[in-house]
């Protein structure tokens, strides 16, 4: 990246320097706070989607690139103060450049995390990846709701477990979106194109109308609607296949946006 789009990246000013993964809803709620409290903040997206609602937030410069840890280090060495990651729990490899860059360019890593839902519930099963949770499902029913996101459909649409098996996907409705789909072979009647939050009722509602006999999700939290997805399927007594979050060492952790703000200010960084 040329030194003039980095600098028209991180702009100037005497405010800590934050930089923010923000593709999530979380991430730009974040980013929002904390430039509220006085600190300049560059927030990072990679979807036309995302980088739309960003610009609805006065104050906050966007980047719109998608960077590996070589480029990120660039952008953060000597420019930023602090990283702070509230990527998606599922974005291993967004973490992964993040902790890297930061360790190269020497500055605080931070990681949101948004709580997982915890449930003991005997209808729920546990799997560690995509994978998995395909051969999962094909042994629990045909008909499978899918509710993971649209980043990893190609290993259901492709998994031998599921040839014999009728998929439902729920989507974002964007053209982006929609497009993939179609190159994967999904048909309308295999998509559910809506923008959430989903309530309890909603979910029981369409998992019957798509007679859904397994529910497929991952732990996103009650950001990403998990808990009406489970209640959903306790209503109607449907099996979920829960893809538990990938395991990473997060340098430094916090669960909170005041916790986050607090173990800026306490670290000092700007001294």
């Amino acid at each position: 990246m040329q030194k003039n789009k980095i600098n028209d990246i991180i702009g100037a000013g005497d405010s800590m320097k934050i930089f923010v993964t923000a593709g999530t809803e979380d991430g730009r709620k974040l980013a929002e706070f904390l430039s509220r409290q006085g600190h300049f903040v560059t927030a990072s997206v990679v979807s036309e989607y995302g980088k739309k609602i960003l610009e609805q937030y006065a104050g906050i410069k966007i980047s719109d690139k998608k960077l590996n840890a070589d480029e990120l280090t660039e952008i953060l060495r000597g420019n930023f103060d602090v990283l702070v990651d509230a990527s998606h729990p599922y974005a291993v490899n967004v973490s992964q450049n993040a902790i890297d860059a930061c360790k190269r360019a020497e500055i605080l890593y931070i990681r949101f995390e948004r709580d997982e839902i915890e449930s003991t519930e005997k209808n729920i099963f546990h799997v560690e990846n995509y994978e998995q949770a395909a051969v999962k499902a094909a042994s629990l029913g045909k008909n499978i709701f899918i509710t993971t996101g649209s980043r990893n459909l190609k290993k259901f649409v492709e998994s031998p477990a599921l040839k014999n098996c009728n998929l439902t996907v729920r989507i974002l409705p964007t053209a982006e979106v929609l497009s993939e789909c179609e190159n994967l072979g999904l048909t309308p009647k295999n998509i559910v194109a809506m923008q959430g939050p989903f309530s309890t009722e909603l979910n029981a509602e369409m998992f019957k109308q798509c007679r859904a006999e397994v529910i497929v999700t991952k732990n996103s939290g009650k950001t990403g609607g998990v808990d009406t997805k489970l209640d959903a399927a306790k209503i109607l007594n449907l099996p979920v296949v829960m893809i538990d979050r990938p395991k990473i060492f997060y340098p430094n952790i916090a669960s909170t946006f005041e916790e986050v703000l607090k173990f800026i200010e306490s670290k000092g960084v700007a001294e």
